[in-house]
């Protein structure tokens, strides 16, 4: 089944037999690119090569980063959002494009040092919002991510 749903992502963006060049995802509201359900890593590449404009760059960034500092990590594409994990562990991480802004939501952040900056609702999740322009401290994201996979992971 893992299989088969990752090539499915794949092939939706690998082919577009009408045109003959490659079908894009719709956009949903706030530019967030429309995925379909998919586990591994074809779906989350998906999801970041159809990220618009200088998202899908920072996007590249971040699943670098993130699959640099946890070996084995594992990923999936669920509600329109890549995810990362470790298997029989859940969930640490999500990634969602909004109009403005790109947003990490860390499902455990009340537990990283230090805390990243944007609350939620969710008592235990934390957010990172990347700007266009901001300046992005690798190092510091890196820690959050290594300090996250270490967590117990969401259930989704």
């Amino acid at each position: 089944m893992t299989a088969k749903t990752s090539l499915k992502a794949a092939r939706m963006v690998a082919s577009n037999p009408v045109a003959g060049k490659p079908a894009q995802p719709n956009l949903l509201s706030g530019g967030n690119p429309q995925i379909a359900l998919g586990y591994g890593d074809a779906p989350v590449q998906a999801y970041i090569a159809a990220m618009p404009g200088w998202k899908s760059e920072v996007g590249r960034h971040l699943d670098e980063v993130i699959t640099r500092n946890v070996p084995g990590v594992h990923k999936a594409a669920k509600w329109n959002s890549p995810l990362y994990g470790l298997e029989g562990q859940g969930w640490f991480l999500g990634i969602h494009c909004f109009a403005k802004y790109i947003k990490v939501a860390f499902f455990r952040g009340a537990s990283l040092n230090p805390v990243p900056p944007e609350t939620s609702k969710q008592k235990d999740v934390r957010y990172f919002h990347i700007r266009e322009n901001d300046p992005f401290n690798e190092d510091q994201f890196a820690a959050w991510v290594k300090q996250a996979s270490q967590l117990p992971g969401e259930r989704m």
